[in-house]
């Protein structure tokens, strides 16, 4: 009898046959869960704490595209406008996708009023941080797995384009000082920029600024007698992971 080989799984390392995709999954989930449960704490540790079931699910499906679960934050914390905390089941940092595993039953069918308008105002402050929000259904999950994939590869592709040409877009000076910027593992200053770039402090400071306004950068410390350092963004940084 002739045997066949399981279909290929197409991703970002090359061919991975079925059964080795997941067990390459199952062992890096692992690893992953573990490391995130040990530095979570308050409120992110309880829910990490929970059934993640339908969120490893969902990375299980999607696995094959992004080749990898190093970037992933299972249940992201993020803070509204208003101060409330609110967490995705697992948030694509180069990509800054917040993905969603959603149960009919919990999402849907037995839902409050007052839970719904929850949800809409979330998803809202979750487009307002500058993310894009794609859920998906345990049913889609299960039942179409190779259309999730394919529509994941799709907002896949569309963000790498789409930050590509903003990067290349860039000012030449604002590109070099998110380069140096992102070899740092401290915040930088005026003084930094300025011998990065060869420039007098005021002209630095014009880059410094108009970075900031495009959130690029992100101003911390600072006072009446220090300077504000500043560090990059995730978002300047999903422009550098995604080229």
């Amino acid at each position: 009898m002739k045997h066949t080989p399981p279909a290929p799984i197409y991703g970002v390392g090359g061919v991975l046959f079925i059964k080795e995709a997941i067990d390459l999954f199952e062992e890096e989930f692992e690893v992953l869960l573990k490391k995130q449960l040990s530095e979570a704490r308050g409120q992110r540790r309880e829910m990490l704490d929970r059934d993640l079931s339908g969120t490893k699910k969902m990375l299980e499906v999607i696995y094959s595209v992004i080749g990898s679960l190093r970037d992933i934050v299972l249940e992201y914390e993020m803070v509204t406008l208003s101060g409330v905390k609110i967490y995705g089941d697992a948030f694509i940092r180069p990509l800054g996708l917040v993905l969603e595993e959603e149960n009919y039953i919990t999402h849907a069918e037995t839902i409050t009023r007052k839970r719904f308008s929850f949800e809409r105002a979330r998803i809202r402050s979750v487009a307002a941080l500058g993310y894009s929000f794609f859920p998906y259904s345990r049913d889609e999950l299960e039942q179409h797995p190779e259309q999730c994939r394919r529509e994941f590869q799709e907002i896949v592709n569309t963000k790498a384009n789409q930050d590509s040409m903003e990067f290349l877009t860039l000012p030449v000076y604002e590109r070099e000082i998110l380069r140096f910027a992102l070899m740092r593992s401290v915040p930088f200053y005026l003084s930094d920029s300025s011998l990065w770039l060869n420039l007098k402090k005021e002209t630095s400071r014009k880059v410094l600024r108009s970075l900031e306004e495009k959130k690029l950068i992100v101003a911390i410390g600072g006072g009446q007698n220090r300077c504000h350092g500043f560090r990059i963004s995730d978002k300047a940084i999903m422009l550098f992971h995604r080229r």
